[in-house]
């Protein structure tokens, strides 16, 4: 998905003459004299540099670079810090793929939101997984979401044990989990007997669960499980039961076809495609 021209036109495009200068200048120096210390105060000074309120239009832009920017909405300021840590590490990949880790160490809110939501565009993006694992540690929203959220970078590079707690932490801090991407290839046995005890320790308590949140325990039904979607099936939220016949239906299950067969309306409605994951809250 890297490509430093597509990020650099973008800069050139929408950055202001002098800023593009100095920028280019602090690069170049970066390339003769190595330093964490310059790249560090360097994409601390962008945001005097870049507008994040500027808007960008990639439409007339089309390359995988500008169409990710694009869906995530990236303003200039985003998209030249992101300019920034890929032409460092194109100088000296070896040198300054650590220190571009360890910006998790030093960067603010805002500076690391950028470095997480756009990582997938750096080049030899793996480097970065335990900045990335370390970022879910964080209780603050925003830099959970960045990470988490519309992201194809955990399902590219997290281990099961690292996807797992994402995916619980993300319906811990009630996010929406719709926008976890490649929920389905990323599922996993494990994940289906953390979100079951998690679901348990929920209606223990009373309180809901997004039913979203059974998305992956399709594939992995067994006789405890079987009971949580009979649960699901019997509860008196309209939006459960769409969620169980959901992971029934898509379960290869015999025993859970069989639930499911007590609800024909039901499985009519997923079948024609009335209900599905994305509708399910409608």
């Amino acid at each position: 998905m890297h490509n430093r021209e597509d990020i650099q036109n973008i800069v050139i495009k929408y950055g202001k003459p002098e800023s593009i200068a100095w920028l280019k200048d602090k690069i170049e120096k970066m390339a003769g004299n190595k330093s964490s210390k310059d790249l560090f105060m360097t994409y601390s000074l962008l945001n005097v540099k870049f507008s994040a309120s500027k808007p960008i239009s990639f439409d007339d832009l089309d390359n995988d670079s500008s169409r990710y920017f694009n869906a995530h909405k990236a303003n200039i300021l985003q998209v030249a810090r992101i300019y920034l840590l890929s032409e460092v590490l194109s100088q000296d990949i070896e040198f300054y793929t650590p220190k571009v880790a360890n910006i998790i160490q030093v960067a603010d809110t805002g500076e690391l939101e950028t470095f997480l939501k756009y990582l997938v565009l750096l080049p030899n993006p793996e480097a970065y997984k335990q900045t990335a694992v370390e970022a879910l540690r964080t209780n603050i929203a925003i830099i959970f979401d960045a990470i988490s959220l519309n992201n194809p970078y955990p399902a590219k590079y997290f281990n099961d044990q690292q996807w797992n707690q994402m995916y619980l932490k993300a319906a811990f801090m009630e996010r929406d989990l719709s926008q976890i991407e490649s929920v389905d290839e990323r599922a996993n046995e494990d994940l289906t007997r953390i979100i079951s005890d998690y679901a348990h320790e929920r209606w223990a308590a009373s309180r809901k669960i997004d039913p979203m949140f059974w998305r992956p325990v399709s594939k992995f039904l067994n006789e405890e499980l079987l009971n949580d979607m009979n649960t699901l099936l019997e509860s008196e939220d309209v939006i459960e039961n769409k969620s169980g016949a959901l992971c029934c239906y898509y379960s290869e299950n015999d025993k859970a076809i069989a639930l499911l067969n007590n609800k024909p309306e039901l499985k009519h409605k997923v079948a024609d495609g009335q209900i599905n994951w994305n509708t399910i809250k409608q």
